[in-house]
């Protein structure tokens, strides 16, 4: 069999493999990899020891640098035979266009999706050991994949019917600004967007998030795709119309893209040792209470034997009971990294704010009284004893803090037994004096 007569399937075989060993196609997964770690690897704080945490910030890094970049790419291969002044020859080969089309920027799509998927296996592997409960969302990264691949459909028809040289990093900034732009904005219709943020901290996509994701994307680039490259373009109207099905799904639904995580909702609680409170939090947050604990175990030292003391202290989403209190709130990222707290003294002081906080919104004629004007410089002595600090917030609470120090440890514990059954009282004559 002479080369002429060699099949046309294997012919595009043969050419397709061809095309994923050589120019830029594997230059662009490379990039692609790289665009998407560099940033990510420089504020793993953030993210490392969340999986909702980790691919929020993928999935930006992949929207809005990835995405120009697959564009980009593509749409130089596209140009590349303006560029060899080889364009007329195409048309001399018996492929057919959209053969000729798929074979030339498959590679460039396939290269960009594994270097998507190799960026995704480092940040995850970095996350795993840190991790509670829950786990990544296959949506999330299908529809990740999916906007690489339409983009990069897209920019390889931009790039063939545009002879300018410059046209590649043109299109880069346009889509930046495309994905981007749509973030700024209060309509649903941003969520029309692949690069809409997803705060995947305590949510999930729905289960049909996926499908009408790729059906928008994919839709739009087969739409162009079909347009350049089929012999009857009316063809393009059948992606066109699944696209814009999905849309008319994604602009009403908004928000309701998410719902909340099971996860999140479910409380992990520490088993402590007897006499010691309990501490309870989201079951993603589990790993960090080995560090609260440490970081609380002064604090619940000073409480030891005090009457009325809190049994168990529950995460700042959860309201209290009354043999409970409020942990601090903190943030992956700038509270807590890499399951430890940044900041211990700090978490103890505001752990130790939750015991003095008292919520006398209804009662505001209480500040402007003498009265209240001395409980509040209780609170901040105590407040201070408490998580072991030595410097009240107010200068006049420092003489308070000092009496309580000098205290005898059975007249401690008995006043604070008297002051913590006040603790919720807006009534100054209510609360003991120090």
């Amino acid at each position: 069999m002479t080369a002429s007569e060699t099949p046309a399937p294997r012919r595009t075989y043969t050419a397709l493999r061809t095309e994923l060993r050589r120019g830029i196609a594997p230059w662009t997964g490379l990039a692609t990899a790289l665009t998407l770690l560099v940033p990510l690897w420089s504020k793993a704080a953030q993210w490392q020891g969340s999986w909702g945490g980790t691919q929020t910030e993928l999935h930006a890094a992949a929207a809005l640098l990835g995405g120009p970049l697959v564009a980009a790419a593509a749409c130089w291969q596209g140009g590349r035979e303006h560029r060899r002044r080889t364009a007329e020859l195409l048309l001399s080969v018996p492929r057919s266009r959209l053969t000729q089309v798929m074979t030339a920027v498959t590679p460039i799509v396939l290269w960009a999706a594994a270097g998507y998927l190799l960026a995704l296996a480092v940040v995850f592997a970095a996350t795993a050991p840190y991790t509670g409960a829950g786990g990544p969302s296959l949506s999330v990264v299908v529809t990740d994949l999916g906007l690489l691949l339409s983009i990069g459909f897209v920019g390889f028809v931009v790039g063939r019917l545009v002879r300018w040289r410059l046209v590649a990093p043109v299109l880069a900034a346009v889509c930046y600004v495309l994905l981007g732009a749509p973030g700024y904005v209060e309509s649903n219709a941003r969520f029309l967007s692949p690069a809409e943020p997803y705060m995947l901290e305590g949510s999930v996509p729905v289960w049909w998030f996926a499908p009408v994701l790729l059906a928008w994307t994919g839709g739009i680039a087969a739409t162009v795709l079909l347009a350049y490259t089929a012999r009857r373009r009316l063809l393009a109207v059948v992606p066109l119309a699944l696209a814009v099905t999905a849309g008319a799904v994604i602009v009403p639904t908004g928000d309701h893209l998410f719902r909340d995580d099971p996860a999140a909702t479910r409380r992990v609680c520490s088993t402590p040792a007897p006499g010691t409170p309990q501490l309870c939090v989201a079951a993603p947050d589990a790993p960090v209470l080995p560090s609260a604990s440490a970081a609380l175990a002064g604090m619940f030292s000073r409480l030891e034997g005090v009457p009325g003391a809190p049994v168990r202290y529950v995460d700042s989403e959860v309201d209290p009971k009354d043999d409970e209190a409020s942990l601090a709130h903190v943030m992956r990222g700038w509270g807590i990294t890499r399951n430890k707290l940044t900041d211990p003294r700090a978490y103890v002081s505001e752990t130790a704010l939750s015991l003095t906080l008292r919520d006398c919104s209804n009662h505001s004629h209480r500040s402007r009284r003498e009265g209240g004007k001395q409980v509040d410089l209780t609170d901040d002595a105590v407040r201070t004893w408490l998580a072991g600090g030595d410097s009240t917030w107010d200068p006049k609470a420092r003489h308070r803090l000092t009496r309580l120090q000098a205290m005898t440890d059975a007249d401690r514990r008995a006043w604070l037994g008297r002051y913590l059954a006040t603790r919720k009282s807006c009534m100054p004559t209510e609360v003991p004096a120090l």
